[in-house]
């Protein structure tokens, strides 16, 4: 129960005009010396009983259709190297053919021997993650094509943008991870993009990070810098994973050559494969949730079997994403009770293989409205009532996941750390019990002025970062400022203070050296 600690606060401001209660943080990345604060949000452990909506039946049920699409339908598996290894571990590979069927027992047997819970590291120690069981770790939004702010609008992801956002990941505790890039700097040209950003991934922050599946020699370059960040060697760096991939399936029931590649480098590496098919309800997947997250389910252990096929005990986690479109217009829709669902069906079937299980924070709202936050909310919900324990995209998800908006990103963080302080274990020890307090009161008086109050008044409540709290009249005569306008504002104010994390001067230069060479070398080859 003491994984979320309640920090002792020593100095605390005033409330700024947003409502936002300013806690000075100091020394870099925030003072390390002052842990209460430091430690606050990380670390984070969901011991709610989670929600299942299918009885033990019915998640039978589920599960043998999708080990029978397996065995009487299959994947059509795009990699020579990746049939291959398959038929070696006894899958039926059809000659001339990228289809490929698994028996149900080989599945079962292959998905055994992942692991229930494993840790990844960070450059900084005590950054590190715990996944699987009941932690749960936030990353930020990832991928994102366009980002926004309110005085900028939206516009095509570049590199200045880039750096913000993985400053503003480096600032907030429960930001756990980055994602991917938070937003694609397409300013950078695509044959070294990945060494600019992974090598600013390392310098801006000190947490786990993320490297795309793009091909075999960016895998390669991802693991190196990542070895070259923690200052450690290869043998320990594949008994100690530090570099996570997304891997998508091309739904319906395929997996791309890129994809199995990047199975191949990071599994066979001790890295980490976060499984996770893209599968929207009605468009390519089945119209309805449950058809959908069967499909969902057998994509997914196809890609887990692999990665056990690759390697043995290799880390990897069963990753979720099935949603439904709007059927007007074939749009993607998020945070609707159908995601709900999907989520919560998602954790049960991971529970039941025994292997962590990843979901989004996900909205489909074009700005910073009331669209945005509930959407949020309804999957925030689901994914703590599910059992998520690798959320992406948590924080600055906007648009569906087009884009990458700076306010939306400050006002996830505010619903982040609500969630993480609701899953603080409620205090009922005798001193919390207050009845000291109660007899010193006594019949109709107030407990402001009480010892046991004055003991615990600037800790007692989480303060938003967003929430104005002041009367009608109070907040007229301030210029009537929107949660927008606060968003705005705090996103500067964080920025204007970052100061980057400390890092070993001889890692630096060996980071540099790497990435001017590989630079030298022309990067990877592009087709343009």
């Amino acid at each position: 129960m003491s994984d979320i600690t309640i920090p002792v606060l020593s100095e605390t401001e005033p409330q700024s005009a947003g409502g936002e209660r300013r806690r000075r943080t100091g020394g870099r990345g925030g003072d390390r010396s002052r842990t209460g604060v430091a430690g606050k949000y990380r670390n984070l452990v969901n011991r709610l009983t989670k929600t299942e909506l299918l009885d033990p039946s019915a998640l039978d049920d589920m599960h043998e259709a999708s080990l029978t699409i397996l065995e009487e339908i299959g994947m059509d598996i795009m990699l020579p190297e990746a049939r291959a290894i398959m038929k070696a571990h006894g899958a039926d590979v059809t000659e001339g053919s990228d289809r490929v069927s698994f028996d149900r027992n080989l599945i079962m047997d292959m998905i055994a021997s992942a692991p229930r819970e494993f840790q990844m590291f960070a450059r900084n120690p005590e950054r590190n993650v715990k996944m699987g069981g009941n932690n749960l770790v936030f990353a930020q939004i990832a991928s994102a094509p366009f980002v926004a702010d309110r005085e900028g609008g939206r516009r095509a992801g570049n590199q200045e943008d880039f750096r913000k956002l993985v400053k503003l990941a480096q600032c907030y505790d429960v930001i756990h991870t980055t994602g991917g890039y938070p937003v694609e700097p397409i300013d950078i040209h695509a044959s070294v993009r990945h060494l600019d950003c992974l090598s600013d991934m390392v310098k801006l922050t000190d947490k786990v990070f993320h490297c795309y599946s793009l091909g075999k020699q960016r895998n390669l370059d991802a693991i190196e810098i990542a070895r070259i960040g923690r200052g450690v060697s290869m043998e320990q760096m594949e008994s100690e994973p530090s570099l996570f991939t997304i891997i998508n399936s091309s739904s319906p029931l395929r997996l791309d050559g890129p994809m199995l590649q990047g199975i191949i480098e990071m599994s066979s590496r001790g890295q980490v494969v976060v499984m996770t098919p893209f599968t929207l309800a009605g468009a390519m997947a089945p119209v309805t949730i449950a058809g959908a997250v069967v499909q969902q389910n057998a994509e997914a252990l196809c890609g887990i079997a692999f990665t056990q096929m690759v390697k043995r005990g290799a880390p990897v986690v069963y990753g979720g994403f099935t949603s439904n479109v709007d059927m007007k217009t074939g749009a993607p829709a998020f945070g609707t009770p159908e995601y709900m669902k999907a989520v919560i069906v998602g954790g049960q079937l991971a529970r039941r293989y025994g292997i962590p299980y990843r979901t989004s924070n996900t909205n489909a709202a074009n700005t910073l409205d009331a669209q945005a936050a509930y959407e949020s909310a309804f999957s925030l919900w689901a994914l703590t009532q599910g059992g998520g324990n690798f959320i992406m995209h948590s924080a600055g998800w906007s648009e569906g996941g087009l884009t990458a908006s700076f306010e939306k990103f400050i006002l996830d963080v505010d619903m982040l750390q609500m969630v993480a302080e609701f899953l603080t274990p409620l205090d009922v020890s005798q001193d919390a019990l207050a009845l000291d307090a109660v007899r010193e009161v006594g019949p109709g008086g107030h407990f402001f002025g009480t010892a046991h109050t004055l003991a615990r008044y600037e800790t007692a409540f989480y303060s938003p970062i967003l929430s104005d709290w002041r009367n009608f009249e109070t907040w007229t005569d301030a210029g009537r400022p929107t949660t927008y306008d606060h968003a705005n504002r705090v996103f500067k104010e964080k920025l204007s203070s970052y100061e980057r994390p400390p890092i070993d001067l001889a890692v630096e230069e060996e980071l540099d050296a790497f990435v001017a060479k590989r630079k030298a070398e022309g990067g990877v080859a592009t087709d343009f």
